[in-house]
């Protein structure tokens, strides 16, 4: 399974096409779903200002993905249970009677035998059709989601999204771009990686993306029969970094002041939750934060130290993700271990957040004010 990014110029996406603005109602609702490895998620949003407001949610474990690894298939049960949750957003799309979506799906679909057959099963008992989206826009995507968490002061940008069965990594150059226009030149990759030299506005460069077939579920299960807690931690996060090797800014060091992570992914705000000491989630409280690395380590270290029983029982963790998170932590350690940096901004929002984003810039609805 190597990294996925093409060579020369197909390594950037595909620009999105601009719809025309004049018929749109800016009152109007949009949705976005992503079908991931792990979770089913969906938001129901109305434009607001130069951001949206949710109107409605929906999430949910379905572990799609249980199984791909030694099958190469998606298993029965993983299919039904995700069925049945498709079904939920169908009714709630319906009841808004929503006519802007986009619905996605990605790694464990895109690798899966059966990936294709099961959409169009999604299709002919809900109606809805999902996309298999390609690496290159999953990881766009994750990028315009955090745009409104972009410092004024940050010069080189990373964005990271720890997903089920995959990871994008994204370096952003935006040393170039007036400070009060870096948040907004984030965004304005919604039309694709590769600058408009004709547009009248300064540009992020992006320097370089990765997807490295490597989620918080595919790591897992690459390690499954490693029984020991601490030896299959540290041989995890020494896996994803050897997957690493391609990635161009890996190759130099780069400079501590003026660099940025951002990391968007249920692994990110788990630990965040862990280290607030939130035994009920608060998203208001995480979206946004800022961590220090040494932060970071004595959280996993509390991971460590509780065991696989104690991490089943921490209320921090949550049922759905105490069985994921060590390969979750495991990558995210290796991306500090790696880069010159002593701090992380927590992003509580990933594809949904971007594909909402997307459609609503390609539609011009939003406002164009600053962040």
């Amino acid at each position: 399974m190597a990294p996925k990014r093409p060579r020369g110029a197909s390594r950037f996406p595909k620009a999105v096409e601009p719809t025309s603005p004049g018929d749109k109602d800016p009152a109007e609702l949009y949705a976005a779903l992503d079908l991931g490895t792990n979770s089913c998620r969906m938001l129901i949003a109305q434009p607001k200002g130069n951001q949206f407001h949710v109107i409605d949610s929906f999430s949910k474990s379905v572990q799609l993905g249980l199984g791909l690894e030694r099958t190469g298939k998606l298993s029965r049960a993983s299919m039904n249970r995700t069925m049945q949750a498709l079904k939920i957003c169908q009714k709630k799309l319906a009841k808004h009677d929503v006519r802007h979506m986009r619905l996605v799906a990605t790694e464990a679909c895109r690798r899966a035998k059966n990936g294709p057959g099961f959409l169009r099963s999604i299709r002919h008992e809900t109606g809805l059709t999902l996309d298999i989206i390609e690496p290159e826009e999953e990881a766009r995507l994750a990028v315009i989601s955090c745009a409104p968490l972009v410092s004024t002061k940050t010069e080189q940008l990373m964005v990271v999204d720890i997903g089920g069965g995959s990871t994008e990594l994204v370096w952003i150059d935006i040393s170039r771009v007036p400070k009060v226009e870096r948040p907004r030149a984030i965004m304005r990759l919604h039309a694709g990686f590769v600058p408009d030299d004709n547009s009248p506005f300064a540009a992020a460069r992006v320097v370089d993306w990765i997807s490295v077939p490597l989620g918080v579920a595919t790591l897992r299960d690459q390690f499954v029969d490693v029984e020991d807690d601490a030896a299959r931690f540290a041989l995890m996060s020494w896996f994803f970094e050897e997957n690493l090797s391609e990635f161009s800014p890996y190759e130099a060091e780069q400079a501590r002041e003026g660099f940025q992570i951002i990391g968007t992914s249920g692994t990110v705000t788990t630990v965040a939750a862990s280290h607030l000491g939130l035994r009920r989630y608060d998203r208001n409280k995480v979206d946004g934060l800022r961590m220090t690395s040494d932060q970071i380590d004595k959280v996993i270290r509390t991971y460590l130290d509780l065991g696989p029983e104690g991490r089943r029982a921490d209320p921090r963790i949550g049922r759905d993700r105490h069985a994921l998170i060590m390969s979750g932590a495991a990558i995210l350690q290796a991306l500090l271990r790696v880069w010159p940096t002593d701090r992380l901004s927590v992003a509580d929002r990933g594809l949904r957040e971007g594909l909402l984003y997307a459609q609503m810039s390609a539609d011009g609805v939003l406002d164009h004010g600053a962040y």
